[in-house]
């Protein structure tokens, strides 16, 4: 699962206030300039302080988010660019970005450290 693929999962959801919430840091975050790892804290942080109305859709989402992290951020110091880009759904930012705004993608996907 990319994490475009876990966004539109957690939309299915999105009558609920702390989903549709969810959905909306998570689509942001694709045009900050806040990395991957900040991103894996702001979501843990995300489920542990906002209560889902649904324990099911609760457990649904946080088990999606917790293997795509797992997957994505945690191994994502042996990725390729391209797979990173692909993980995070950045191919067309990045193909549209400026020498500068390229930096700033590699630092969000932890490609310069």
């Amino acid at each position: 699962m990319n994490y475009d693929e876990y966004i539109k999962e957690a939309k299915k959801y999105s009558s609920d206030e702390v989903v549709t919430c969810l959905v909306s840091h998570l689509s942001s975050w694709k045009t900050d300039s806040t990395d991957v790892v900040e991103l894996a804290n702001a979501i843990e942080r995300f489920f542990g302080n906002f209560w889902i109305s649904s324990e099911e859709t609760h457990s649904h989402l946080y088990k999606l988010w917790s293997s795509f992290k797992n997957e994505a951020i945690l191994g994502i110091g042996g990725m390729t660019m391209n797979e990173r880009l692909y993980c995070f759904g950045l191919f067309e930012r990045f193909d549209n970005a400026s020498e500068k705004e390229r930096q700033v993608i590699y630092e969000k996907l932890c490609a310069n450290t």
